[in-house]
């Protein structure tokens, strides 16, 4: 090779060396962007039925069985009712589930997915998978308290004002006694996070990124988090409903800390002690992968952990509007002042 065919091929290297810096300092500061609309239902439950064990994961013809058993049942609670039927009997007709005891009409409005989700071609029996029975640790006896004051407040309706004769509180007293989601503050199954978990239905996620912050908007009651990136936690004295959560990025994985919650918070039982991380990475462009891990020493004898994937979807987040022409309160407060008198021998 002569002089000036090497001076020419140096050139050439040269020239592509440079023109490829510029590539390569995006390439390493450029962090994936997570932006889009999600679809979160799955079938799959937050905590592991006993008789599964310690088994993570399920055959796919166990996985397609279950799937039609409760397309099977939807189908069967959708059936037309009947037009001339006539108003349930006083206190309810016993039916079971989210309907109450004053008689559901349909299952129109559920929707917790057609499938159990899938992570690396295979299908779980829980989105929770430490510890390794897939189910929450023992609660403390707190929690224990806790749950028994949680649970004293649901009786059979049977059309009396039971606390007043047993000399207890009403459940009903106070706007502030009733849950955090019959008040519309938060969803209830903690949608909204964190953890952000599935539900029976409006199980759509938002987020929007940005190099300051990154927003995640979730369906159900119109929730928006506001995650703050490479920030320091608030004052300990500052606490809100979902926590005051700051982000920041360990590769392609954005990892989200979230402390400060109130006492009372849209995770059943958790309290003011509770300390969620959150990790979102992409999958693939169709996919995220997200994954959290729940400690509260207050509540629960350990910490807990779950994965479960988030598909993509163009079906666009609609508003929850959940107080728009919503009597429910008013009247529940109301039913139950006249329950009292009656037990008080009123007219």
């Amino acid at each position: 090779m002569n002089e000036q065919t090497t001076r020419f091929f140096a050139k050439l290297m040269l020239l592509i060396w440079v023109s490829c810096i510029p590539c390569v300092l995006a390439d390493s500061s450029q962090t994936p962007d997570l932006s889009g609309n999600y679809n979160v239902a799955t079938l799959t439950p937050l905590e592991r039925p006993e008789f599964f064990g310690d088994n993570l994961y399920l055959y796919k013809w166990v996985a397609d069985l279950l799937a039609f058993g409760v397309e099977f049942g939807r189908n069967l609670m959708n059936e037309d009712s009947d037009p001339e039927r006539g108003a349930p009997p006083a206190g309810g007709d016993g039916s079971p589930g989210a309907a109450g005891n004053v008689g559901g009409y349909n299952a129109f409005w559920v929707d917790p997915g057609d499938s159990g989700f899938e992570l690396d071609g295979k299908f779980r029996t829980s989105i929770i998978f430490s510890p390794e029975d897939g189910r929450q640790p023992k609660l403390t006896d707190v929690g224990l308290d806790k749950r028994k004051v949680f649970f004293s407040a649901f009786q059979a309706n049977e059309g009396k004002a039971w606390w007043v004769e047993e000399g207890v509180q009403g459940p009903y007293d106070d706007p502030e006694l009733m849950t955090l989601s019959d008040r519309c503050l938060l969803g209830f199954s903690s949608t909204a996070g964190p953890p952000m978990l599935p539900a029976l239905y409006n199980n759509l996620k938002r987020i929007v990124q940005t190099p300051e912050h990154v927003m995640i908007l979730s369906e159900m009651v119109h929730d928006a988090r506001i995650v703050r990136m490479n920030s320091e936690h608030l004052p300990e004295e500052i606490r809100k409903w979902m926590g005051d959560s700051v982000g920041h990025w360990e590769g392609d994985t954005l990892v989200v800390d979230t402390t400060n919650f109130k006492a009372r918070t849209a995770l059943y039982l958790a309290s003011e002690t509770l300390h969620v991380v959150e990790r979102f990475r992409r999958i693939d462009e169709k996919t995220l992968h997200y994954s959290f891990t729940v400690e509260d020493p207050a509540i629960w004898t350990g910490s807990w952990s779950g994965e479960y994937p988030w598909p993509a979807t163009d079906d666009p987040v609609y508003e929850y509007a959940c107080h728009e022409g919503n009597y429910a309160m008013g009247n529940i407060l109301r039913g139950a002042r006249i329950l009292e008198n009656e037990a008080e021998g009123g007219e």
